[in-house]
């Protein structure tokens, strides 16, 4: 049932429409059927392939006494776990100062949300139905909000490819960022129950159901699916069967049609539900945006084509050529050992005499080599039907990346530690191939999610609570408007696979603490970002980070006095200062007249401390103690032999009197 959300149906527009009689709606529903017939006659063949192909990745009723291949569905599945347990990471950056911070919030709030929305749930179906139908769509219009307590949720739907019509011209549901070749109409068939669609905020207020129909009528895609998966798993099914008996629990046959047309002589984006075979308008939405609502992800795309390839593409020929395979076999195994006899009658009156065998005897009125021998038959070329097999097998590999290896099993050929190395190695890139198409359709889910937040997210009156996991444990966060919210520009996000993102960070590991033990030699060099740049490296949250190394006073100082600078407050520069700290804190405030005052000031302190060093009293933080029994204490050592040098002994006098603000 669709969630309770804000109507996006203009009031005015939507009052008017319900008062008015049926009439009103016969051209819409004239011109969806007219869509819907295109696409069905577009996309009909492809679909009716695609069900013969899920009868066999999983058949139940095939014929018992021959053997099925599975090689569909073993590729199916060994793709399917590398793309799923490679969870594709986001995170939120502000396209403009001052947004760090809803940046930082947005990211935390898109991870919790994460588990919410049960996304995990939803990827696995989104990436099934990826492969096995080579594009998949899922709808992201609808929400959640708690009446009580005004807890807002998204809550993303995959849609089953073989309900989903589209138009034969799209390539994509929203087309490049221009709208070009963008789907101009497309929709899918749903079941419904009174109930449902009694409390829908889209649907048309008053409907009498007496003159809405069970039954789909003589095309829908919802029920030859559901055939063709109980076929598929053994089951019987009957179409609409006694749903009329059911009482509330019947369900209805509704389309759900996404399409463009003319209200009030302007051209909008609507969302109408048909019934009665698509001619009866049940419910109408119009969007506010320029942008459907349902996202489409794909696993090998092809240029300027919906489709692209699937991975029942690439193996179900294979397949049904290897269970040919695997049968003759069989069937020769079975005739070496049930051979033929040919006997003579002569010598043999009984023919019960022979019925001590399980083999088979044909009579002849004639020498049979003293009684019986037997019959000569062609030998089946079993290295052959053997290479046939293995190479059916390995070209499916190939095309999509998947070595035994890979699938979970040993090699039947002895190989070298480095080839494997090698092999994998490729098949990594592979599929980070498929990882990065994926991470198309991932930035546009997070967008969404984002959009649904800024229309629908009221000001002031929703609220979102967010568990924050950190070095101190667990820590509960409200959210309102103005925290996941920018004011003018929206926020962008990185999607990363996690794969990716862990080689990215072992290299960059390697290569910091490398550089980092040339560049520590510099008595100057900031040894504290240096510890907190590999801490961070090393995959350590920022809480973690902070109690590891906690701010210094100075940062701490300087970070409240950002929030000031940001509102172009003038803050003084202190005697005491460490400049260098702040001048780097400092640099995260936003762009205001106060700002660059402030930070002017810290380096002309910077300048006076140069020229003038005995104006600048010991910086007691920055001597290097000693005893009699011991030398220099050692720096702490970074990972990797990282060994800093410890400044030599300066002062930090204060900054005279004229340079304070």
């Amino acid at each position: 049932m669709p969630d309770e959300q804000t109507p996006q149906l203009d009031l005015g527009l939507k009052k008017a429409l319900d008062n008015l009689e049926k009439d009103p709606y016969l051209d819409l529903a004239k011109q969806v059927k007219a869509e819907y017939d295109l696409a069905w006659d577009h996309q009909k063949p492809k679909k009716d392939e695609a069900l013969l192909r899920l009868k066999l990745y999983n058949n139940q009723k095939r014929d018992k006494s021959a053997a099925g291949d599975t090689t569909m569905f073993t590729i199916h599945q060994t793709l399917l776990a590398s793309l799923y347990v490679d969870k594709l990471q986001s995170e939120w950056v502000g396209r403009e100062e001052g947004d760090d911070e809803v940046a930082n919030n947005l990211t935390a709030m898109a991870d919790y949300d994460y588990d919410e929305m049960g996304k995990d749930e939803t990827d696995f179906d989104w990436i099934w139905d990826t492969l096995f139908f080579g594009r998949a769509p899922l709808n992201f219009s609808e929400y959640i909000r708690d009446p009580d307590t005004n807890i807002f949720l998204p809550v993303p739907e995959s849609i089953d490819p073989i309900t989903f019509l589209h138009d034969p011209r799209g390539v994509s549901i929203n087309g490049n960022r221009m709208g070009r070749n963008a789907c101009r109409f497309y929709g899918r068939e749903i079941k419904m129950g009174r109930d449902e669609m009694e409390k829908h905020p889209h649907f048309l207020a008053n409907l009498d159901f007496t003159k809405i129909h069970f039954g789909s009528g003589i095309r829908s895609l919802i029920e030859e699916g559901a055939r063709a998966r109980a076929d598929a798993q053994g089951n019987q099914y009957e179409r609409n069967k006694a749903e009329a008996k059911l009482g509330v629990n019947g369900e209805y046959d509704i389309t759900e049609w996404c399409t463009h047309f003319k209200f009030g002589g302007v051209v909008k984006k609507c969302k109408v539900w048909l019934a009665n075979n698509r001619k009866e308008v049940v419910g109408l939405q119009i969007f506010k945006g320029d942008k459907w609502t349902v996202l489409d992800r794909s696993l090998y795309p092809t240029s300027h084509d919906w489709d692209g390839t699937s991975i029942p593409d690439l193996t179900e020929d294979k397949q049904r050529a290897r269970a040919v395979a695997q049968n003759l076999g069989m069937q020769a195994m079975k005739a070496d050992l049930y051979p033929m006899y040919i006997y003579d009658t002569n010598k043999i009156k009984n023919k019960n005499d022979l019925a001590f065998n399980f083999n088979k005897f044909i009579p002849s009125d004639g020498d049979a080599s003293n009684a019986a021998f037997a019959l000569r038959k062609a030998f089946p070329n079993l290295p052959l039907l053997n290479f046939i097999y293995n190479s059916l097998d390995i070209s499916a590999q190939k095309a999509t990346a998947t070595p035994e290896i890979q699938q979970g099993q040993m090699s039947q050929e002895k190989r070298t530690l480095g080839e494997i190395n090698i092999v994998a190695s490729k098949v990594d890139t592979r599929y980070s191939l498929s990882a990065k198409v994926f991470g198309w359709s991932e930035r546009r889910f997070w967008l969404q999610w984002y959009n649904l937040y800024k229309e629908n997210f009221k000001e002031g009156i929703d609220e979102k609570i967010v568990r924050l996991v950190g070095a101190f444990g667990d820590k509960w966060r409200p959210f309102t408007k103005e925290n996941i919210v920018t004011k003018r520009l929206d926020p962008d996000v990185k999607i990363e696979s996690s794969y990716v993102s862990r080689a990215k960070q072992l290299e960059e590991r390697q290569g910091t603490i490398s550089l980092l033990n040339i560049i520590l030699q510099d008595p100057t060099s900031n040894r504290r970002y240096a510890e907190r740049k590999v801490a961070k490296q090393y995959g350590w949250s920022k809480d973690e980070i902070e109690r590891l190394l906690p701010p210094t006073i100075d940062e701490r100082i300087a970070e409240d006095q950002n929030a000031f600078l940001s509102k172009n407050k003038t803050v003084p520069v202190l005697p005491e200062d460490d400049h260098n700290v702040h001048l780097e804190i400092h640099s995260k405030a936003s762009a205001t007249p106060a700002t660059y005052a402030h930070v002017e000031t810290h380096k002309k302190a910077l300048s006076i401390k140069k020229t003038k060093p005995e104006l600048f009293p010991v910086d007691q933080s920055m001597v290097t103690f000693q005893n009699p029994n011991q030398r220099n204490m050692p720096a702490t050592q970074l990972p990797g032999q990282v060994r800093a040098v410890q400044p030599s002994q300066t002062s930090n006098q204060s900054v005279p009197a004229p340079m304070m603000q």
